[in-house]
C-alpha cells in the first residue's frame, strides 16, 4: 500500500460527497446533519491529525477459502446435546491444520463440549450453520480444564477474569507454552514474544521517522520480504519519553510521575505487528502507517516473534456455557467465550456467546475483525476485552444484551474494554444495552468508538499502578447514551489530545474521574448535545472510503 492512493484531492472530494449526501437526504437530515470542523481538518492530515487517529485500515483482510471441507460428524461429533463432541471437533480442526488449512463444518444442532475448542493452525475456519442453528454447549470452565491461573502481578485474582476462551484461537506452540506455564504456576506474559518476553531476535534497526509514515529506512533489509509479519519494537528511556509521546507530549505528560506505575512499565516495550508490503533497497513500506514516532532514544527495530496465527476464523455458531452464577469480581472461573491470541488477520463472524464470564477477547491480537457478535445471558464481567498490546482490530455490528438475571453482589460489569498500550482499535455500530466504554488504564491510545448506542450502566476498572486511563487520540464519534450518564463518554476533561463529536447531553454521577494529566489537555468537543446529526455518521466507515 502506498501513499499515492490517498491524495488530498481524493480525501477532500470524499468529505464533500459526504456533506452533499447529507444535504440531499430527507428533509429532516437536510436540516439536522452537520459536518464538524474536525472532519474537514482530518481529511487534510489523515495520518497525523493530533486528535483523531487513522483507523481506516483496521480489521482483517479477505482470504481465499481453502478447498478442503471437513464435517465434524465424520470425526465422531453428535448433535444430541449429550455426547461430548469436543474431541471430535478438535480432531477435525487438527486434520484441517495438517492439510495446510480448510473449513471445518459444524451442522445445525446442539453439540456438547467438555473441553476447549482450539484453532491453532493458520488458514483453518470453524464454521457452523449460523448462530441461530448451531450451538456448542460448554459444560466446564477453564479452571477445571487447565487449572488455577493466578495474576503475574500478585494477589488472589484469577487471570481467567481477562484471559482465555472456551473457543481459543492461538498458534499451537503458543497455546501449549501458555498452558504449561499456567500448570507450573509460572504466570506468563501473554504476548508476541513468549512467556518471559525473550522469544525474539533483531532483524534490523530502523532510522528515525514520524508517526503516519508508511515507508521507513532500515539498516539491513536482507531478512525482510513482502508479506512477512514483523514486530516493530520500541523501548522506553529512563525519562519515559515514549510513554509521554503516547500521551501526546507536552507539559502534562512531562509532569506525570511514571516511575511507580509498575504494571504500566511492564507493558513496555511497545510491540506492534505489521506486514511488510514492499522492499526497495533499504526502504521498507509497511502495510499500515507508523502508529508512533521512531526516535533513536527508543531503539526502534524490527524483530521476530512467536509464530502467528493468520487467516483463521470462527463463524456461524452460538457458544452457550452451562448457566452458573457470576463469580465475585476478579475471581472468574473461566466460563469464557471466544479469544484470539497472537493472531493476525483473523476473524469471528455471526457468533453469539451466552452465560459467559467474559465474552470476546483480543489478547496480543492485531488486524483482526469481530463482526455480528452478541453477548447474551446471565451477565458478563468483560463482554469484550482488548488487552496485552492488541492493535488495529475492528469490532463492528456488536450487541451486548441486557442480562437475564439480576447481578449477584460483589460482581462487576465493564463493557467494551481496552487497556495495556492497545492502539488503533475500532468499535463500530454497537448496541450496548448494558456496560460502558471501559478503559482499564495501562495507557491505551488512538482508539475509536463510533456509531454506538449505549445504556451506560457499567463501571471501568484498572489498578492505579497501571497508569493513565487514556493516552492521546481517543475519539468518540456519534455516541447515543440512552440513560444520560457521562462516565467515560465525554472525553474533553479526561483524555489528552482527543475528541468527542456528536454526543447527546450527559450528566456525571456515581463513578466520576479526574484527568491524569494537568494543564490544557488539548481535547476537542463538537456537536455536543446532539443525537445522530454528525456527518459522516460513522468515523471508521468514512475513513475506509478514503
Amino acid at each position: 500500500m502506498s501513499n499515492a492512493r490517498f491524495t488530498r484531492r481524493a480525501l477532500l472530494g470524499t468529505a464533500t460527497a459526504v456533506a452533499l449526501g447529507a444535504a440531499t437526504g430527507t428533509a429532516r437530515a437536510a436540516t439536522a446533519a452537520q459536518v464538524p470542523s474536525l472532519w474537514r481538518e482530518f481529511t487534510r492530515t489523515p495520518y497525523t491529525h493530533p486528535q483523531i487517529p487513522y483507523i481506516g485500515g483496521a480489521g482483517a483482510r479477505r482470504h481465499p477459502r481453502r478447498p478442503l471441507v471437513l464435517d465434524v460428524r465424520r470425526y465422531g461429533a453428535v448433535a444430541d446435546g449429550v455426547t461430548d463432541s469436543a474431541p471430535a471437533i478438535n480432531r477435525a480442526i487438527a486434520a484441517a491444520g495438517r492439510a495446510g488449512g480448510g473449513t471445518v463444518l459444524i451442522p445445525p444442532g446442539t453439540f456438547r463440549i467438555d473441553d476447549v475448542i482450539r484453532v491453532g493452525h493458520s488458514g483453518v475456519v470453524l464454521r457452523g450453520a449460523g448462530s441461530g442453528r448451531t450451538k456448542l454447549y460448554a459444560t466446564r470452565n477453564l479452571t477445571e480444564l487447565i487449572g488455577v491461573y493466578g495474576s503475574r502481578y500478585g494477589g488472589d485474582k484469577s487471570s481467567w477474569s481477562w484471559a482465555g476462551g472456551l473457543i481459543w484461537l492461538a498458534p499451537t506452540a503458543r497455546w501449549d507454552s501458555l498452558v504449561a506455564a499456567i500448570r507450573a504456576k509460572a504466570w506468563p506474559f501473554e504476548g508476541w514474544t513468549g512467556n518471559k518476553r525473550d522469544e525474539w531476535r533483531q532483524l534490523t534497526t530502523v532510522e528515525p521517522a514520524r508517526q503516519g509514515t508508511w515507508t521507513v529506512t532500515v539498516a539491513d533489509a536482507s531478512q525482510l520480504r513482502p508479506g512477512r509479519l514483523v514486530l516493530l519494537r520500541l523501548s522506553d528511556d529512563s525519562g519515559h519519553t515514549l510513554l509521554e509521546h503516547m500521551a501526546g507530549g507536552g507539559p502534562g505528560p512531562e509532569a506525570y510521575y511514571w516511575d511507580d506505575k509498575t504494571k504500566l512499565l511492564s507493558y513496555v516495550p511497545y510491540e506492534w505487528p505489521v506486514r511488510v508490503a514492499h522492499v526497495h533497497g533499504r526502504k521498507v513500506t509497511l502495510e499500515r502507517p507508523l502508529p508512533l514516532d521512531l526516535r533513536p532514544e527508543w531503539n526502534p527495530q524490527l524483530t521476530t516473534h512467536v509464530e502467528e496465527l493468520t487467516g483463521s476464523g470462527v463463524e456461524g455458531l452460538t457458544l452457550e456455557a452451562v448457566e452458573t452464577p457470576q463469580q465475585p469480581h476478579l475471581l472468574d472461573l473461566g466460563y469464557n467465550g471466544v479469544v484470539l491470541q497472537c493472531a493476525y488477520d483473523c476473524w469471528v463472524d455471526d457468533v453469539t456467546v451466552r452465560h459467559v464470564d467474559n465474552g470476546f477477547g483480543l489478547v496480543a491480537a492485531s488486524a483482526c475483525t469481530l463482526r455480528r457478535t452478541t453477548v447474551a445471558g446471565r451477565g458478563s464481567h468483560h463482554p469484550y476485552f482488548c488487552r496485552e498490546g492488541s492493535h488495529d482490530n475492528l469490532v463492528e455490528d456488536f450487541t451486548i444484551e441486557q442480562r437475564t438475571v439480576p447481578a449477584p453482589a460483589n460482581t462487576q460489569l465493564h463493557g467494551i474494554n481496552v487497556e495495556g498500550l492497545s492502539s488503533y482499535n475500532v468499535w463500530s455500530r454497537g448496541d450496548m444495552r448494558m456496560g460502558t466504554f471501559d478503559s482499564h488504564r495501562g495507557l491505551p491510545f488512538a482508539n475509536v468508538r463510533t456509531d454506538i448506542t449505549v445504556n451506560n450502566d457499567g463501571r471501568h476498572g484498572g489498578d492505579a499502578n497501571a497508569g493513565p486511563l487514556f493516552g492521546a487520540r481517543f475519539t468518540h464519534w456519534n455516541i447515543r447514551v440512552t440513560n444520560g450518564r457521562a462516565g467515560l463518554m465525554k472525553l474533553d476533561q479526561l483524555a489528552p489530545y482527543s475528541a468527542t463529536v456528536g454526543l447527546n447531553t450527559v450528566t456525571e454521577f456515581d463513578q466520576i474521574d479526574v484527568p491524569d494529566f494537568t494543564g490544557d489537555l488539548h481535547t476537542r468537543l463538537e456537536l455536543y448535545g446532539t443525537t445522530d446529526v454528525v456527518r459522516p455518521r460513522n468515523l471508521y466507515e468514512a475513513q475506509r472510503r478514503l
